[in-house]
């Protein structure tokens, strides 16, 4: 099975940036569609931002345009870089990947990075 593994995060004041960053190990007949998600204490998993199918990030509404979501093939990595952060922004941000080899979807989540943001 594919394997996701995440770094960066950290404790910033309002205001500041974070970079977090995910690399996946799988298959190389298998396709692997991005995104990541974050969960806050006492509330549901959301999501943050994906990937479309024409290669270019979609977000949530609520990052109004301060995360951006970018991916080295290369290296198998996709990052998230977090600006203006806010208090609201606290949480766990968890990268996932959609795997497809052949007819066979799967899913895989990395395991989970803190962002906490002070006021």
């Amino acid at each position: 099975q594919a394997q996701v593994k995440q770094s960066g995060g950290g404790s910033v004041q309002a205001g500041g940036s974070l970079t977090l960053s995910c690399v996946v190990s799988g298959y190389s007949h298998c396709t692997y569609r991005m995104s990541w998600h974050r969960q806050a204490p006492g509330k549901d998993r959301e999501f943050v931002s994906r990937f479309g199918d024409d290669g270019t990030p979609t977000y949530a509404d609520f990052v109004k345009g301060r995360f951006t979501f970018s991916r080295d093939n290369a290296k198998n990595t996709v990052s998230l870089q977090l600006n203006s952060l806010e208090p609201e922004d606290t949480a766990m941000y968890y990268c996932k990947t959609d795997e497809r080899c052949g007819s066979f979807d799967d899913w895989y989540w990395g395991q989970g990075t803190q962002v906490t943001v002070s006021s």
